[in-house]
């Protein structure tokens, strides 16, 4: 048994316009399937799809905090020039530059208009065929640990291990990495960002659920109340949900 990555969830104050600065920051579309903005390659809901994880802008209440999202986006370029192009447009969009101890570094960081922190990266031979997003980024103490745990979590293949550093990717070999990055500090606040995962048609989500409690994963209230998905939280904490398949 094991899970897929099927969108990455973002929580915002307007999701609509959260949601449409994604779009158009990807070249993707946004649409409104209920009270959540959805943002993907198609007109509507493409998951499962390991080619790209769509994005699931939520509505609340709370304004993201100073502290810096201990998940994030980064985004692919092809050329120099390509960067170049994109980091304007971002500009444009409503993007801002921001500072999270990066120093010199030859990629660029920006925050989405409420905040959320994401990478342009300069062109790597790595993120030539991921698409507009190269990888998810986790922020965590013990990238190998990480790796155990979300490499027995999904069914996403792993590519590369290390204290520092470590990144799975769909079995296809298509799509973004999910990514482990070392970080000296701890987690603190609710994760502003995390992924949804969906058992694949016919398993048992109950029986997923159990597996990945004896992985290490701990139930997490964040006062969800009675809904369809379960809220767990990673050995490092950080927030995922599984849901129900539709």
């Amino acid at each position: 048994m094991a899970l897929r990555p099927v969108q990455v969830n973002m929580k915002a104050l307007d999701h609509s316009a959260v949601g449409r600065f994604w779009a158009e920051a990807l070249g993707w579309s946004a649409y409104s399937p209920g009270v959540t903005t959805y943002v993907g390659p198609g007109g509507g809901l493409v998951w499962p799809d390991p080619v790209a994880l769509g994005i699931d802008v939520v509505p609340v209440p709370e304004a993201k905090t100073a502290t810096k999202n201990r998940v994030h986006l980064d985004l692919a370029t092809t050329s120099a020039a390509h960067r170049t192009e994109l980091v304007a447009r971002l500009g444009t969009l409503g993007a801002t530059p921001v500072h999270v101890g990066q120093g010199e570094v030859p990629w660029t960081v920006l925050a989405d208009p409420e905040g959320n922190e994401f990478c342009v990266l300069e062109p790597r031979e790595t993120y030539r065929d991921t698409g507009p997003i190269a990888a998810v980024v986790i922020d965590c103490a013990d990238p190998r640990d990480m790796a155990r745990f979300w490499g027995e979590a999904v069914d996403w293949v792993l590519h590369e291990v290390s204290d520092d550093h470590a990144a799975l990717r769909s079995a296809a070999g298509v799509g973004p990495y999910l990514e482990f990055l070392r970080t000296p500090d701890g987690k603190t606040v609710p994760d502003r960002v995390h992924l949804d995962l969906l058992p694949y048609p016919g398993d048992d989500r109950a029986a997923e659920v159990a597996r990945l409690r004896s992985l290490g994963a701990g139930d997490l209230d964040l006062g969800q109340g009675d809904v369809p998905w379960t809220c767990l939280a990673d050995p490092e904490g950080h927030e995922f949900c599984v849901l129900a398949p539709s």
